[in-house]
């Protein structure tokens, strides 16, 4: 039982880790969205098809996450308020490439 829980304190720490790195990979995209509405030369077909790149592959993490039996209630809704920011973005980013 002991090594049960420590697997599962082992991964919860890890799981939170991952998340803050998803996290903070949705800020620098929102800032370079935010950047790009700011400045329109920076609108390229170059950069809409790295920006729509990345925000793809950010997508599919999120999504892809499973959400193990044993974790806490905060952690889901951080889970479901990145996959809620992940349309917000592609929403700026298609407001962005018009």
């Amino acid at each position: 039982m002991k090594r049960q829980i420590e697997m599962e304190e082992t991964m919860l720490r890890a799981h939170r880790e991952f998340l803050a790195h998803l996290e903070k990979s949705l800020n620098l995209v929102a800032q370079d969205i935010d950047e790009a509405k700011e400045m329109t030369h920076i609108c390229t077909d170059e950069w809409c098809l790295a920006t729509e790149s990345v925000l793809d592959e950010l997508a599919k993490v999120v999504f892809a996450i499973s959400e193990p039996r044993w974790l806490a209630k905060e952690d889901s809704k951080k889970i479901s308020a990145l996959r809620h920011r992940i349309h917000d973005l592609y929403a700026r980013y298609k407001a962005v490439k018009k």
